[in-house]
């Protein structure tokens, strides 16, 4: 049965209004298209919005993972978008949440997204039909739950709202407090406590700094293969993973144990679709969503989009690339491949991925240094304009300092000379 071919569509559905959701609306728009942003909160922002809320029960929700004191771990002068970046008169390049929220707040007036935007509505259910898509809504202010169709749906929901909390023996009988960092707010409960910190990645190495300037003592668990610097910590102590948790503290794989009174999980997230039914395609398997192309464009149904799945990126640069590049199909400028070129196209990238050691499901979506041949891909295969090399060359410098030299890092002012060259002073 013939259906609507793709440069006819034009009704575009944005799920979440946070830093990759209003990129997605902001270049729908622009690109002539009828489209709105769905957005369960009050407010704009997503990840970036503070909220000392908690858990009312076993059930309920919280979306924001933002803890007070937090500051970027990249620099503004790379966290901006191509077309609107961070005023050049904040004078520090590592800035805090409310200057990042206040800075999305920023673009979305200037490009005039309010109106496009629907808050306190929650996407409950996404299914394909014939010839589009069906987006049951809940409108969270009258209380109503209606079905809404759309051409095309990007899914920028975030991925830090469901907690990855691992399975350690004896989890069960530890009798201290557990909490993972999506609760964590503020370190005053551990004040003069003992701490257990698992996972050294930024949000670890940024929370164990937080809570030792109260707590007794920290320790750091993680399987790092280079230990970070923590002497400028005073009292962390680094230890090894845990093997088993006891009563009052956990015994660790070389062999010693500790004791303490509150375990704080810094150890990721879920990359979770609550919202979609299962006849969109899509399965997610220990965080690789699949089948997708370039990461982004789902294969069994090519008119929805992801944003934002891969990590150890430049995030609001890879947004824009994506939905750019997306964009050139949807606009029928470009067409797409067949789901055959497609589905061998990730197979082909997979396999190289699992035969250079990275056989590991959670690693499906990380690009690190394979992030700058990631973008020149969608650049090249869609014709549209390349991240500058500037913004390149800042990250390259920045390369894990944000755990490896955590103390002095953060003291770094970076200043964009042209398209490829920078400076970066001290404070």
């Amino acid at each position: 049965m013939l259906t609507t071919p793709m440069h006819k569509k034009r009704r575009v559905c944005v799920i979440g209004a946070g830093t990759a959701g209003l990129c997605a609306l902001k270049n729908s728009l622009q690109q002539g298209f009828e489209a709105v942003a769905y957005e369960r909160g009050t407010e704009i922002g997503g990840t970036w919005v503070f909220s000392e809320e908690m858990p009312k029960s076993e059930y309920d929700e919280v979306h924001s993972s933002m803890y007070k004191g937090l500051r970027t771990n990249l620099p503004k002068e790379v966290m901006g978008y191509p077309d609107f970046p961070y005023d050049s008169a904040i004078e520090e390049s590592f800035i805090n949440a409310e200057q990042v929220l206040e800075f999305l707040r920023a673009y979305a007036d200037h490009f005039k997204l309010h109106s496009h935007i629907k808050l306190q509505h929650e996407v409950i259910r996404v299914r394909p039909r014939l010839n589009d898509w069906e987006v049951y809504i809940w409108d969270h202010n009258a209380n109503t739950c209606e079905p809404y169709y759309f051409d095309f749906v990007y899914v920028c929901n975030g991925h830090y709202t469901e907690p990855d909390i691992p399975d350690i023996e004896g989890m069960q009988i530890y009798e201290g407090q557990q909490l993972h960092s999506h609760l964590y707010r503020k370190p005053d409960n551990f004040k003069d406590k003992n701490v257990l910190v698992l996972g050294a990645g930024p949000s670890g190495m940024d929370i164990a700094n937080h809570i030792r300037t109260v707590a007794n003592h920290v320790y750091l668990s993680h399987h790092l293969k280079t230990a970070p610097n923590t002497t400028f910590m005073g009292n962390v102590t680094q230890k090894p993973d845990v093997e088993r948790f006891t009563k009052d503290g956990a015994i660790f794989k070389d062999g010693s144990s500790e004791t303490f009174e509150h375990v704080v999980y810094c150890t990721g997230y879920v990359y979770t679709f609550p919202c979609l039914s299962t006849d969109v395609g899509i399965q997610v398997i220990d965080n690789f969503v699949q089948p997708l192309w370039k990461h982004c464009v789902n294969i069994n149904n090519p008119t929805m989009a992801f944003i934002g799945l891969p990590f150890h990126v430049l995030p609001t640069h890879t947004f824009d690339l994506q939905v750019r590049f997306t964009l050139k199909y949807y606009s029928g400028e470009l067409e797409l491949p067949t789901r055959e070129e497609m589905i061998a196209e990730l197979e082909e990238e997979q396999g190289e991925r699992w035969n250079c050691g990275f056989y590991n499901r959670k690693k499906a979506h990380q690009m690190a240094e394979r992030q700058f041949e990631y973008y020149n891909q969608l650049a090249t295969t869609s014709g549209i304009e390349r991240i500058k090399p500037v913004m390149l060359n800042i990250m390259k410098e920045c390369k894990q300092k944000y755990i490896y030299n955590l103390d002095t890092y953060r003291q770094q002012c970076f200043k964009i000379i042209d398209d490829e060259h920078f400076t970066n002073t001290k404070l």
